[in-house]
C-alpha cells in the first residue's frame, strides 16, 4: 500500500514508517514545511520515498495521512484527488486545542468523510470534533534502549522554542526548579534561554542536539523534568521513560495516564515536585529503581508493536 504522509512530526513519523507499507513523503526544492522530505536526524527505512509535487500526480496513492489544516487542499492540488472522496484519508491530530480548552471546533469538525485520529484520549475529549468520526491511536516509540546512567546530577528538560512558547511549556517555572537542580534544556531554538530567565549558564544549559546524540545526553542526567502546562502528551516524556529515567512532571493533560506512581512523581504542587527533584538528585539508587519502573510502564503501553498493530487495524477499516 502507498501512503502519502507529510514530514511534520519527526518523532511520531519515525514510529509510523516502521510499518509494512511504502510511505510517500513530499519533498520540495527548498525543503520547506510542506516538503521536508526524508528525515536527516532520524533513522527511516528504505520504504520511505521522497516524491516531488509534480511526481505525486502520477503516483498511486492508497491512503492519505493528513496532519495540518491546510493539507486536505494541498493534497488535492498536488495529487489531483480529493482526500476522503477519491482516496481514503485520515487526519492525525497531534495537539490539544490551543484557543479554548474545551470549546474549540476541530478544523475537520464540519465533515464526516475523514476520521480524526487523536494521539491521546484527553485530546479527543477536549476537542469539539463536530460531525467527524474519531479514533484514538496512542503514541508508539521506537525503543532507544535502557541508556540511563544518571551520572550527571542534573535534570533534563526537552522543549522546542521555550522562549516563544513561554507559559504553555512551563518555561517560566524553570528558574524555580533550577534552585533544586541544574537544568539541561534540550530542543530546537533554545539559544539565549539562560539569559531570558536570568539564570547563570551553569544552572541552565541550552542544548540543541541532533536526534542521534539527544538520547545519550538525556540519559546522563539524573532525572527527567516535564514542566509543561498545556500540550499534547510529549513524546520526549515517553522517550525519557524508555531510556529508564525517573520522571518529575506536572499533572496536566494526559501525563497521569502515562506515568504510574512507581515511575516518578506527578503533581501540580510545585513544592512536591521540587522535593522529588532533590530526592532523585540525592539518591541515585532510588532514581535507578524509579527509572526502571518508568521504562517497564512505557514499554507496556507505548511500544512500537502495539502502535503499528493499532494503525494496521485502522488502515484496514478506512481503506476497505
Amino acid at each position: 500500500m502507498n501512503i502519502l504522509v507529510w514530514h511534520v512530526h519527526g518523532s511520531w513519523l519515525t514510529a509510523f514508517v516502521q510499518g509494512p507499507h511504502t510511505y510517500l513523503v513530499p519533498v520540495t526544492e527548498d525543503r520547506g514545511p510542506d516538503g521536508l522530505g526524508r528525515a536527516r536526524t532520524w533513522d527511516w527505512p528504505a520504504t520511505v520515498r521522497e516524491v516531488t509535487p509534480g511526481q505525486l500526480r502520477a503516483c498511486d496513492v492508497d491512503l492519505m495521512v493528513l496532519q495540518r489544516p491546510h493539507e486536505p487542499e494541498l493534497a488535492r492540488r498536488w495529487t489531483g484527488r480529493r482526500p476522503g472522496v477519491d482516496v481514503p484519508a485520515v487526519y492525525v491530530e497531534h495537539n490539544s486545542p490551543d484557543e479554548s480548552p474545551e470549546r474549540q471546533r476541530h478544523p475537520l469538525g464540519g465533515q464526516s468523510r475523514v476520521p480524526v485520529v487523536h494521539v491521546t484520549h484527553f485530546n479527543r475529549l477536549m476537542w469539539d470534533n463536530g460531525s467527524a468520526p474519531t479514533e484514538v491511536v496512542e503514541h508508539g516509540i521506537v525503543d532507544p534502549g535502557p541508556l540511563w546512567t544518571g551520572t550527571e546530577r542534573r535534570a533534563a528538560v526537552v522543549v522546542n522554542e521555550p522562549v516563544r512558547r513561554g507559559r504553555t511549556t512551563g518555561t517560566d517555572l524553570l528558574p524555580r526548579f533550577a534552585r533544586s537542580a541544574p537544568l539541561d534544556v534540550f530542543g530546537m531554538r533554545t539559544e539565549g534561554l539562560a539569559g531570558h530567565l536570568d539564570l547563570p549558564p551553569e544552572r541552565c544549559r541550552a542544548r540543541d542536539l541532533p536526534q542521534h546524540e539527544l538520547h545519550r545526553a538525556m540519559a546522563r542526567c539524573r532525572l527527567y523534568l516535564h514542566p509543561v502546562r498545556w500540550t499534547s502528551l510529549g513524546l520526549s516524556l515517553l522517550e525519557a521513560m524508555f531510556l529508564g529515567m525517573p520522571v518529575v512532571a506536572l499533572d496536566t493533560t494526559e501525563v497521569r495516564e502515562a506515568v504510574p506512581e512507581d515511575a516518578g512523581v506527578v503533581s501540580n504542587r510545585l513544592d512536591v515536585l521540587e522535593d522529588a527533584v532533590r530526592t532523585f538528585l540525592a539518591d541515585a539508587e532510588h532514581a535507578r529503581r524509579t527509572g526502571a519502573a518508568a521504562r517497564a510502564a512505557a514499554r507496556a503501553r507505548y511500544g512500537e508493536r502495539r502502535f503499528l498493530d493499532d494503525w494496521e487495524r485502522l488502515i484496514k477499516e478506512v481503506t476497505r
